[in-house]
């Protein structure tokens, strides 16, 4: 009984339980590709493939739907987000 009208607060999502590793299989397989491909395109910025040599980092790729699989292309040079640098030092000679 609620005397005051007082809702209940909703914990914030960070203090909630971490799901479990079946909870999370039983989610991903519940979604769609395009769900699948909108959460790898959030992810990939933490993925760095390395094949023979060549490292491709995941936010070079755009990840799109072919079919029933999930495809990720070299994005165009003009589409890739350029890495911070740093700025050059000048030398006091």
């Amino acid at each position: 009984m609620n005397l005051f009208g007082k809702k209940k607060k909703d914990v914030p999502q960070t203090y909630q339980p971490v799901l479990e590793a079946r909870e999370v299989i039983e989610l991903f397989g519940r979604t769609t590709l395009h769900q699948q491909a909108a959460l790898l395109r959030l992810i990939s910025r933490n993925i760095m493939t390395d094949v023979d040599g060549q490292i491709t980092m995941g936010y070079e790729l755009d990840w799109n739907l072919e079919g029933a699989m999930i495809v990720g292309r070299l994005s165009e040079p003009d589409e890739v987000i350029p890495a911070p640098q740093s700025l050059p030092v000048a030398d006091d000679a």
